[in-house]
């Protein structure tokens, strides 16, 4: 530990992977400690010397998959393609990485959903990535509002917290029923209701 009390960084990326891949498929409160020893290649000393706690060792991970999660769909939300091509290219890579997934989800809505609420750092690990997907969506409704592809009469705030509500909800239903032609019609559903 420093001499802050708070936990060293650790700079091996693939530790904090292998921690992703526990959480994920178990969840925080069932995952314990010789998990995390095991998948990580760490013994337990190491652990608590690199993390400090188990929880450390979850915050980290949520940020390190919000990082890599969040780098992704801005960057389809940025890509040079209509915006409207731009948002069915997001909600379809939704598919593909929950589909990846198996019925494990987005491990930061298993977070949320497991302890949000009694977790100052899980809400807010997933809080500041709903607010900065929100805003890179709302950027791509102004840019096609100001191309013409969307309504200038629409708001694209709401739009986009449209948008987000709607991609978040698929987040949470497709991985329950793998369905892709019900995901599909929500798509084709979501893209009406915005162009």
């Amino acid at each position: 530990m420093s001499k802050s009390g708070r936990p060293r960084a650790f700079k091996d990326t693939a530790v904090v992977d292998a921690a992703v891949e526990v959480f994920w498929s178990r969840g925080y409160e069932a995952c314990s400690t010789d998990d995390l020893c095991k998948e990580t290649g760490l013994g337990r000393g190491s652990l608590y010397n690199a993390f400090g706690s188990k929880h450390e060792l979850y915050e980290q991970a949520l940020i390190r998959y919000q990082q890599l999660g969040l780098s992704e769909q801005i960057d389809i939300l940025r890509a040079d393609m209509p915006v409207k091509e731009r948002l069915r290219s997001l909600l379809e890579w939704e598919i593909r990485e929950d589909s990846a997934a198996g019925d494990r989800g987005c491990l930061l809505i298993n977070a949320s959903a497991e302890r949000g609420k009694s977790d100052p750092s899980v809400e807010k690990i997933f809080t500041q990535h709903a607010s900065q997907l929100e805003r890179a969506i709302e950027e791509a409704m102004r840019e096609g509002q100001s191309n013409g592809e969307i309504s200038p009469e629409r708001n694209a705030q709401e739009l986009a917290a449209f948008f987000l509500s709607s991609y978040y909800g698929l987040r949470v239903l497709y991985p329950g029923t793998m369905n892709r032609a019900l995901a599909g019609r929500i798509i084709d559903g979501v893209l009406a209701a915005v162009f």
